[in-house]
């Protein structure tokens, strides 16, 4: 079997030795005599696995004791509605568009919110970030929505934007884990899983405890944040494969070095794909130089009628899932922590190559 270099934007690439392990395991769990999938989520094997994620995860990003981690399902976009539902249901919320899955999120909270565009960059083609010192915020609000990464155009947050006393809401789900950040600016992260945690059907929710006490008493219990913290991320049945895989990951991180290893790896992956388009004369990135993705590159080819061919014979050379998304067109290679350098350095010598045979 020759596995190809995976740039999908997600689910995305999953590290090999973590595939392995799980393989390994797939059959019979460490004794019980079933597999990983078949074990109850409520017994001791399972919680022990629950445990270690968790405690894991707290370890990788230094999340503060007073925030809760909560295991759930749904996907991000779910939560971009269940926030909403649970802090600032008929209260204003302020959200700062920086590509289509902050619209996506703003669109979605509006029936449950006051929802107030506090700054986009929709008018400039979400090629970049609104300049924080034109950001209209209220600090009446219930809490400022950012979307740090944006996986179809490229944008990320280098930074933590500064926000007040507000609580800040930020969607991590393409870059959390790439990088340190400082938990205590946040007051809810959210993640879904299938970029750079696990496999899809799961997302992490870190929530700051005095969030919990916003939540409305007369909130369905499987919407209620504070519903599943309570329980432990296990009101209802979870996703465990999703959470066994996860933990693995965790543990993958911690012997890679860890988040701060990731980030240096990231930045170098890059790097070398961002500085071969720039000097190519024929490829182009959109994005301005400072809003810059270091999880998804898009770029585009000199001739858009080539995309199709540039597809297959990428597929041909073992580098799969590099077609932009529909709604913009041309390439995009996601590099998130799970794909090597190596893969960049097949994609840059493809890419060189084609050019030389097109151009």
């Amino acid at each position: 079997m020759a596995r190809a270099f995976n740039f999908s934007p997600g689910p995305a690439a999953l590290p090999e030795t973590v595939l392995e392990q799980a393989r390994r395991e797939l059959l019979e769990w460490r004794g019980e005599r079933a597999s990983v999938i078949e074990i109850s989520h409520r017994g001791k094997a399972f919680m022990a696995i629950a445990e270690a994620a968790e405690r894991d995860l707290r370890e990788l990003m230094a999340i503060p004791a007073n925030y809760r981690v909560l295991f759930l399902q749904g996907g991000a976009t779910q939560h971009f509605a269940q926030i909403p539902m649970n802090i600032a249901r008929g209260r204003k919320a302020d959200y700062v568009l920086t590509g289509a899955w902050g619209e996506k999120a703003a669109k979605e909270a509006k029936s449950l919110a006051e929802v107030r565009i506090a700054a986009s960059s929709a008018a400039d083609g979400y090629f970049g970030i609104p300049p924080r010192d034109g950001w209209d915020l209220d600090p009446e609000a219930a809490y400022v929505h950012v979307t740090p990464n944006e996986t179809i155009g490229g944008v990320e947050f280098h930074d933590t934007p500064d926000v007040g006393d507000v609580p800040l809401v930020a969607d991590m789900s393409s870059n959390i884990l790439s990088r340190p950040i400082d938990v205590s600016r946040y007051g809810i992260i959210y993640a879904g899983a299938q970029k750079n945690i696990g496999p899809s059907g799961l997302v992490i929710v870190i929530i700051r405890d005095d969030l919990l006490e916003r939540i409305p008493k007369d909130l369905p219990a499987i919407f209620s944040y504070a519903a599943h913290a309570k329980e432990g991320s296990m009101l209802n049945t979870p996703n465990t494969f999703a959470w066994y895989l996860a933990g693995l990951v965790f543990q993958w991180l911690k012997a890679e070095g860890g988040v701060a290893a990731m980030a240096a790896r990231n930045a170098a992956k890059a790097a070398l794909l961002y500085d071969y388009i720039d000097a190519s004369g024929w490829y182009t990135n959109p994005v301005e130089r400072a809003s810059r993705s270091r999880m998804n590159v898009p770029f585009r080819l000199a001739d858009a009628a080539l995309d199709d061919v540039f597809v297959k014979e990428a597929e041909a050379a073992g580098l799969m899932a590099l077609k932009g998304h529909r709604s913009v067109g041309g390439m995009r290679a996601s590099i998130y922590n799970a794909m090597p350098i190596a893969g960049v350095e097949a994609l840059v010598a493809f890419m060189r190559d084609f050019a030389a045979r097109h151009g």
